[in-house]
């Protein structure tokens, strides 16, 4: 079967019983005329045969259930459990080796007063693209202000180990934020370390340095980083960043710029440059086309005199701040000088009237894959945020069927084969984010989401964090924790700074 009936063939499934995908040990039994309910969701999902195991709860009426995991080929799983069931890891590797480019059969049977009970098979996809082994996220709580134990992570996708890459454990319990990695590169990492003794941390390998991008010309060290994807650049956006909680709106709090520009830094040479400095417009989120010859960002206009003082700036902002619309822009930019274009509008808040954040382009340059919501730039707190898919080549502009919810869907990347997404869904509980997974065909056809596999199904009903920034690596970081420690701990490099483009 291949992935586009593969699709239609989940359409129909939810009308109608689907029946014949090999026969279970349990000869005798009543049939229900649906799904069986488990959690997390793993029906009619396209999966990559490098996943760990899909653990999950019946929950559904039966003091016993077996179930049956089986393909064309290979040998069948078969388990039994009171509702909660856990694949062996070794046997379900073999399962999806077997039936890549096919699909899978889950078959659940419930037993009730001695009597065995089918409900009807629950079929997955298993692709022929693996997924990058790596995921890297931080783990914090939904906060607003204050923050307690947190550290960026890496979790082994290919079974349920995860480990630490550093946390402020080590540290004075910095904010720590904002970590990025060149064209998925695990040996190539920077995050931001905020605070007392703050600084940006650079990793090449076991090269590690610590740097001051703040300048006396520039607002903010760097914020919102993009590494260029084979330069030792990373491009910035620079924020003077402005909080305030609702009194009576459903809506929590309002993350908001007063100002905003874009720089670059030259890593190796330790300079900053200012792509743009501007009092009417607001600019952020940078990203690098895959061929690294233009710079994607979002863009805002205000409707203030750029003569007006900061103070009443600050106020006219907060004012209109649902009102405030970004734009997807970009520049073409000049490797060898550092010098930038003129900007091009790639998505017009104008036309759509929806804001943008996060603009990330697939790795063959074809997609551009953005979160758009009602107003603003820091879309994790609203409920209009959803992710679109802006074809490149054609310019059409799509919200994918299946992929959204009714809650905030945010940030998001690409896997190195741009095959694969993950981005950051409160869809469960509206609180905590979770790393949703989907796959993304060569034509745009998005899978439907599934949230990360665990090892536990109830691991995020009792894990308080949120997964932040989920970013996709090719393989482990294996730079020293006590050598992040001990670099974390020196003064920073202060950046030079060499001018500005506009």
């Amino acid at each position: 079967m291949t992935l586009e009936k593969f699709f239609y063939f989940t359409a129909v499934i939810a009308f109608a019983l689907i029946t014949g995908c090999g026969t279970g040990e349990i000869k005798e039994y009543d049939s229900v005329d649906r799904m069986p309910e488990i959690e997390p969701d793993y029906t009619g999902i396209a999966l990559p045969p490098n996943i760990a195991p899909l653990n999950f709860i019946v929950k559904e009426d039966g003091g016993k259930f077996h179930v049956e995991l089986s393909g064309k080929k290979g040998k069948a799983i078969r388990l039994e459990s009171d509702s909660l069931i856990q694949v062996p890891a070794k046997q379900w590797k073999d399962l999806l080796a077997h039936n890549k480019g096919d699909s899978i059969c889950i078959k659940v049977y419930g037993r009730n007063n001695g009597k065995w009970f089918k409900f009807a098979d629950i079929h997955n996809y298993v692709t022929s693209e693996e997924i990058d082994p790596y995921l890297a996220y931080r783990l914090i709580e939904p906060l607003y202000e204050i923050w307690g134990q947190m550290g960026i992570y890496q979790r082994n996708l290919e079974s349920f180990d995860e480990e630490p890459i550093f946390t402020n454990r080590l540290t004075k319990n910095q904010c720590m934020n904002c970590h990025s990695f060149q064209s998925n590169n695990p040996e190539r990492i920077m995050f931001h370390m905020r605070g007392p003794d703050g600084g940006t941390m650079f990793v090449n390998g076991d090269s590690v340095k610590k740097v001051n991008t703040k300048t006396k010309e520039t607002m903010s060290p760097g914020v919102y980083p993009a590494w260029h994807p084979n330069k030792p650049i990373v491009a910035y956006s620079i924020n003077d960043i402005g909080q305030m909680f609702h009194a009576r709106k459903p809506g929590k709090v309002e993350v908001l710029d007063v100002s905003s520009d874009l720089i670059i830094y030259d890593v190796d040479r330790n300079k900053v440059k200012q792509i743009v400095n501007t009092r009417d417009t607001l600019e952020t989120f940078p990203t690098w086309s895959p061929d690294g010859e233009w710079l994607y960002f979002c863009s805002a206009a205000l409707d203030i005199p750029t003569e007006v003082k900061d103070v009443e700036r600050s106020f006219a902002i907060t004012e209109q701040y649902d009102k405030i619309r970004y734009s997807v822009m970009r520049r073409k930019f000049n490797a060898e000088t550092l010098a930038f274009g003129s900007p091009d509008t790639i998505v017009s808040a104008d036309e759509i009237g929806k804001s943008a954040s996060f603009p990330r382009i697939s790795p063959d340059g074809r997609w551009l894959l953005v979160t758009l919501s009602d107003y603003g730039n820091f879309s994790i707190w609203h409920k209009s945020s959803d992710l679109y898919l802006l074809d490149l080549k054609t310019g059409e502009l799509k919200k994918p069927d299946g992929l959204n919810s009714n809650d905030v869907e945010s940030y998001h990347s690409w896997s190195s084969n741009g095959r694969w997404i993950v981005f950051s869904s409160r869809r469960d509980n509206g609180s905590y984010t979770r790393p949703y997974l989907s796959y993304v065909s060569e034509g745009g056809n998005t899978g439907k989401p599934f949230v990360l596999p665990q090892k536990s199904p109830e691991f995020y009903d009792l894990r308080y964090k949120s997964f932040n920034i989920p970013e996709f690596i090719t393989g482990p970081v294996s730079v020293p924790i006590r050598k992040l420690e001990r670099i974390g701990a020196s003064f920073g490099k202060d950046a030079l700074y060499i001018g500005s483009s506009d």
